[in-house]
């Protein structure tokens, strides 16, 4: 999907790791929600309570998901999935265009 109809977006954006990685929240009427962000160049761990689908729609990456010990290299557009109640690490080399999907 590439355009998203009837939704609400959160006005204020979620910044982390000092403005390298910002994103804004959409809400869907069914109660779903998802961000749209960009990663700038660097390395980092992100932290999940629920599931996630992670849509890389324009970058390089390296990712390294809870059940791997090594990096994969991945390059838009590509998807992976990071399980609820756990951690991911993420080396972002170019910037990084995503959409996160938040699975309930």
């Amino acid at each position: 999907m590439s355009k998203f109809t009837n939704v609400d977006v959160v006005k204020a954006a979620n910044i982390y790791f000092g403005g390298k990685v910002t994103s804004r929240t959409v809400e869907f009427a069914n109660g779903e929600k998802k961000t749209l962000g960009i990663m700038l160049e660097g390395d980092y761990t992100f932290g999940t309570a629920d599931a996630e689908i992670m849509e890389i729609l324009a970058g390089e990456i390296a990712i390294k998901l809870p059940s791997s010990d090594a990096f994969v290299d991945m390059q838009a557009p590509c998807t992976f999935e990071v399980p609820a109640n756990s951690s991911f690490d993420i080396k972002v080399k170019t910037i990084t265009d995503y959409c996160c999907s938040y699975i309930k």
